[in-house]
């Protein structure tokens, strides 16, 4: 068996033995600790912790500001959402318009946030200047997920229902409601916004809506019930995984196709698309093995696996696609893996070893499950 402290020391070895030194990120990455209860604020150019930023919540979701070094972290058991501004590394503001929330989204024209609440059953706006609740849309049932258009919607899959409530934000009220046919256990516009796809999970199929006529177009089977997604940046292709076999799902939302499943490692959870110039890859969170499953998507094969912390979790990538930092939220550390071309392994180490190195692993608190990127 080989030790944490002899993987951390031949990867080590193994980067300095003919590769090129990597180019930091300038920037930090803001780690929410749900265990620990404080979000700790790593230094991407040098890969340490810089301060632990204690809160009076338990976190369970970040997103960063999309021009400013601040970021937002959701408390969803209390409702809260916590501003911390990176620079001065500090909590500088709150809001909490309900008790209990599912989730939060920049707005359309990244002037806001959009916070989904469970108690009461709301979608609330909170704009970046103030960050008081503004604008509110009352909900018929408790909500599940929801995702926000361009064109200023928002779809809400409504809970142990059938239903979609669709929102205008610009009216903000429910406009219009689809029948999906199933519960939906997450929802995701096409990168257009004309087509909407609702997961069945229990159903184990993927339906695509369409938004002009609130018509079913079609409904898909999948081989296993869709659990988590990852999406390119041009929502051009969305990856499927769950629970029922150890494959991740490719679908093509403008073909309204299911394209094929590839495996991707045990019980692939988690994952993260990212485009580099070329190829693309995908990676896939394999929380039962402890690895990192990374997939060539522009070659349809295996590029390497990683082995990481225990129970990895979120990925998260820097803008500039040379980083992945993963969440083990058993060990309570983040795994770093350095993804440009000159750290890749070539065919035949992976034929030969299934592996890759770490780069290096940091300690940032006790169960972290969620992170953001914010540049200086």
């Amino acid at each position: 068996m080989i030790s944490r402290r002899a993987l951390l020391f031949a990867s080590a070895a193994a980067a300095g033995c003919g590769m090129r030194k990597a180019k930091a990120y300038q920037g930090y990455c803001l780690v929410a600790n749900q265990g620990s209860r404080n979000v700790a604020v790593v230094d991407l150019t040098e890969f340490r912790v810089r301060k632990i930023i204690p809160l009076d919540a338990a976190p369970s979701a970040v997103i960063s500001h999309p021009a400013k070094p601040r970021a937002y972290v959701l408390s969803a058991d209390t409702g809260t959402v916590f501003e911390i501004d990176a620079a001065a590394m500090a909590m500088t503001r709150r809001a909490r318009a309900g008790n209990t929330a599912l989730g939060m989204q920049v707005s359309p024209g990244n002037d806001a946030l959009w916070v989904l609440y469970r108690d009461p059953a709301m979608l609330v706006e909170l704009p970046f200047a103030t960050l008081k609740p503004a604008r509110r849309v009352a909900l018929p049932a408790p909500p599940d997920d929801f995702d926000l258009s361009e064109d200023l919607h928002a779809a809400i899959a409504l809970s142990g229902t059938r239903t979609i409530a669709i929102v205008s934000l610009e009216k903000s009220k429910v406009e219009r409601s689809f029948d999906a046919g199933a519960p939906a256990s997450f929802v995701r516009f096409r990168g257009d916004g004309k087509v909407l796809l609702a997961a069945d999970s229990p159903g184990r199929a993927i339906t695509f809506l369409d938004m002009a006529a609130g018509k079913t177009m079609v409904k898909l089977p999948l081989p296993f019930e869709p659990k988590h997604y990852a999406v390119t940046a041009d929502r051009g292709q969305i990856f499927l995984s769950g629970e029922g076999m150890d494959g991740v799902t490719i679908v093509f939302p403008y073909s309204t196709e299911v394209w094929q499943t590839i495996l991707a490692g045990r019980a692939p959870a988690a994952m993260a698309a990212v485009q580099t110039s070329p190829p693309s890859f995908l990676l896939v969170s394999n929380p039962t093995a402890n690895t990192v499953t990374i997939l060539d998507l522009t070659a349809q094969s295996l590029s390497a696996v990683v082995q990481v912390g225990s129970e990895p979790g979120e990925i998260i990538c820097t803008p500039d696609n040379r980083w992945a930092l993963v969440l083990n939220r058993a060990s309570g550390d983040m795994a770093v893996i350095r993804l440009d071309r000159r750290s890749r392994p070539s065919a035949e180490h992976v034929m030969r070893y299934k592996s890759a190195p770490l780069f290096t692993m940091i300690p940032v608190g006790d169960r972290p499950v969620a992170g953001a990127v914010v540049a200086w």
